[in-house]
């Protein structure tokens, strides 16, 4: 379907030569650019209301936000993994999707900062997911009170991570209800026809994804040692060798993402693997469209699919 008005002039309106490049002081730049985008243009009145946001530290060392919903305990927990390529993003680019999920779910949102790279490459990242995701399992009383009902979710990088963890959780014996991931990077190396189709002009470029590999990984792609990493399942989650007996998962993609067919892919592996898996890709959307809602109401209408989809999961 044509890409989403409301996406399109978003679109016109990026100054492209704001995008990340080759030198590595773009990285501070890319992380001005995104909270501009994410924080200093949006009116604070329009974040969904929630009960309570407070500050913590999980497992004595990662920093995170607590989102509490109006609803009194015991409620679902959901240890949230920002996006950003595992470079950009923080608790406030973040804010407004864990107001959204604590609201739509009647949930505890645990808003994990995890490390960033090419300060802390990988495997910090996910070193720094899953503590926190153990972390809060084991205190389920500070938190949503069901340990039951826990759920590891994020968009872009951040949904990845929360892949890579729920893989981990399964090995580890870790019983989760449910994972979220919003348009998953699941298979870094790979070919797909979405790296073509889309790799121009739809916000998220196949050309900055190649610039958050190697930023992440600490290696040009022509290194064996990128060429290594960019095949463990820790990094590409498709890569896993048994998806079996994993939490039941939302996926989401959009037809205007480089990253869509991945996406796509790792929600059929789940399913073929006789994992319950609600997935739907979104036609006209970008990358990034799960927080867009005051952009578009297209965008908006997604979110809410996708929230309602994990409620349903979790019960």
């Amino acid at each position: 379907m044509p890409l989403d008005p409301n996406i399109a002039a978003f679109l016109r309106s990026l100054q492209q030569n704001d995008a990340p490049g080759g030198e590595e002081n773009d990285v501070a730049r890319a992380r001005a650019r995104l909270r501009a985008l994410t924080v200093d243009q949006r009116d604070p009145a329009t974040r969904p209301e929630v009960a309570a946001v407070t500050s913590t530290v999980l497992a004595g060392s990662i920093p995170a936000r607590v989102y509490r919903p109006h609803a009194a305990t015991p409620v679902p927990t959901v240890v949230y993994l920002h996006g950003g390529g595992w470079v950009l993003g923080d608790l406030d680019t973040h804010d407004v999707h864990a107001r959204t999920l604590c609201r739509d779910l009647d949930a505890v949102v645990v808003s994990v900062d995890h490390r960033l790279a090419p300060e802390h490459r990988y495997p910090a990242a996910v070193d720094d997911a899953y503590t926190a995701l153990t972390w809060v399992a084991q205190h389920p009383e500070g938190f949503g009170g069901d340990p039951a009902r826990l759920v590891v979710g994020g968009d872009s990088a951040g949904a990845t991570l929360s892949a890579v963890c729920a893989q981990r959780a399964h090995a580890d014996g870790l019983g989760l209800a449910a994972q979220l991931l919003v348009y998953p990077s699941t298979d870094m190396a790979g070919a797909y026809p979405s790296r073509v189709e889309n790799g121009e002009g739809y916000f998220l470029t196949t050309t900055e994804l190649h610039w958050f590999f190697d930023r992440y990984l600490g290696a040009g792609e022509s290194d064996p040692t990128a060429a290594e990493f960019a095949a463990d399942p820790r990094v590409a989650p498709l890569r896993a060798g048994n998806l079996a007996g994993l939490a039941p998962a939302v996926v989401a993609t959009a037809e205007y993402d480089p990253l869509r067919d991945e996406g796509d892919a790792y929600a059929e592996a789940l399913r073929r693997a006789g994992v319950r898996v609600e997935h739907r890709r979104f036609g006209g959307l970008v990358h990034g469209f799960y927080g867009m809602d005051r952009l578009s109401p297209a965008a908006a209408e997604a979110t809410a699919w996708i929230n309602t989809a994990l409620k349903r999961l979790i019960g």
